[in-house]
């Protein structure tokens, strides 16, 4: 993992770019389709053909829809044809050997397991098509008419691993006439740099210790030990997902191109219903626009919006796994954002802003334990110890708090809008020594991942398993 990261970065992107800007402008998607068959390649070779089909079967269905648009029955077969395909191609690779695990619990069969490996980004890839395929279908958007241009939307690498979900209206002007300048390819460095900083240098080392808590013996975790475990998850989790994301919108923006923003300081947040707006805002819109609303919404009164709510967050859960703990951990947030649309927003607003943070941060820690634990007896197991334990703190407990307590500071002001208020205040007074410093500090960022890169073995992508 470490060797392909680094090829990524040194090697492989590098002369892409330098060919992407070489290029004349009608070969710049031809590039970047390339660029991003190579590098699915790299992950798993056999899976860009079903990607390939896809496209061509996206591409077919989305022109049969605007040929036969004042035709709803015929319109209406390529919408189902499409969705169908995309939909059973997610559920045999990500939830075959699920169901068949859970049938051989239920019927005490042996049903072999198929063992499929997980394409690279399947359900990011997934969504994609399927919002593209709806809007079509919906007249929110003209279909592509050149197949070269939809390959390119489709096979998108900066994003398709691990988000942000970008709709083909986001892009759709860009995949003809770029916007590429020099102003947009320093914003884009500067972005990405951000983006590897934070997935290097404080997702990668707070995750050590996560790493070694989530496979030890919970039940002689302190109180205080297990406190600091689920903490860090949590920083990894946000730093790893959030950096991935700034690395894409960064090689946007090199690109020409522009995607959706996909975190905004969720930690911040004084209520789930606030945490869901800050935390992977395209996927959370993408369930709102194409199955909460369809489903209703909240304009069927308040039985219906339930019902429509606990549907939603139990695919979000879905999505993110084929494991009991990640349909748990749905649910959990669907019944939270229940209970606070019902009354309990309205008691939030009127606490103290401290409190209304406390009450998010806990409930957002407990949701992390059953994310990250697939076998829910850990998950109980540690929650437990969470909260009644009889050992408050120990030595092991002041250990890791010592060794892990910068990065865990770090973390923590990381997630805090600190950096966007200064930013905002350097590009105000347009001070050149103040450029000049925020240049060696995004220098130095670079340096010291590249460092972090080359010597560290420990460099997981949570997300890529999504």
């Amino acid at each position: 993992m470490v060797f392909s990261s680094v090829v990524f970065l040194y090697i492989f992107l590098p002369i892409m770019l330098l060919i992407y800007f070489v290029v004349p402008k009608k070969l710049k998607n031809a590039v970047m389709i390339l660029a991003s068959l190579i590098f699915f390649a790299w992950g798993e070779i056999r899976y860009i053909f079903i990607m390939l089909l896809l496209a061509v079967m996206d591409f077919w269905c989305g022109k049969n829809i605007d040929k036969f648009y004042d035709d709803k029955k015929k319109k209406r077969v390529y919408l189902l044809i499409d969705v169908c395909v995309n939909l059973l191609i997610l559920f045999f690779f990500k939830y075959a050997d699920f169901i068949i695990t859970n049938i051989n619990n239920l019927t005490h069969l042996n049903i072999p397991l198929l063992n499929i490996p997980l394409p690279i980004g399947v359900s990011f890839n997934t969504f994609q098509s399927l919002s593209y395929i709806i809007d079509v279908y919906r007249g929110n958007v003209k279909c592509e008419k050149s197949f070269y241009n939809y390959l390119t939307y489709t096979t998108l690498f900066p994003q398709i691993i691990a988000g942000p979900i970008v709709r083909y209206e986001t892009v759709d002007e860009e995949l003809e006439t770029k916007n590429i300048s020099l102003d947009n390819f320093s914003k884009g460095m500067r972005r990405f740099i951000i983006g590897l900083g934070k997935k290097v240098l404080i997702a990668n080392n707070i995750g050590m210790l996560w790493n070694i808590l989530e496979t030890g013996n919970y039940s002689e975790l302190s109180m205080l030990l297990s406190w600091i475990g689920i903490c860090a998850f949590a920083l990894q989790i946000y730093f790893d997902f959030s950096g991935y994301s700034d690395m894409a919108i960064g090689l946007a923006w090199i690109f020409g191109m522009d995607f959706d923003e996909n975190f905004n300081y969720p930690y911040i947040s004084k209520s789930i219903t606030e945490f869901w707006r800050r935390w992977h805002m395209t996927l959370g819109s993408w369930f709102r626009d194409y199955i909460y609303i369809p489903l209703g919404g909240n304009r069927k009164g308040l039985l219906k919006q339930i019902r429509n709510i606990l549907i939603v967050w139990f695919l979000t859960g879905a999505w993110h796994g084929a494991s009991w703990n990640f349909i748990l951990w749905g649910v959990y947030f669907g019944i939270v954002l229940i209970i606070e649309k019902i009354f309990l927003l309205k008691i939030l607003e009127k606490l103290p802003k401290v409190f209304r943070h406390i009450y998010s941060i806990l409930l957002i820690l407990v949701s992390w334990v059953i994310f990250a634990f697939e076998d829910l007896s850990k998950v109980f197991e540690y929650i437990k110890v969470m909260f009644t334990s009889d050992i408050i703190y120990n030595q092991e407990s002041l250990y890791y708090l010592k060794n892990y307590l910068f990065i865990i500071v770090v973390g923590i002001l990381c997630s805090l809008p600190i950096w966007k208020i200064l930013k905002e205040k350097i590009d105000k007074k347009e001070n050149k020594w103040l450029d000049i410093l925020t240049s060696f500090g995004y220098l130095a960022i670079f340096l010291l991942s590249t460092a972090s890169l080359v010597t560290d073995s420990f460099n997981p992508f949570l997300y890529f398993r999504f």
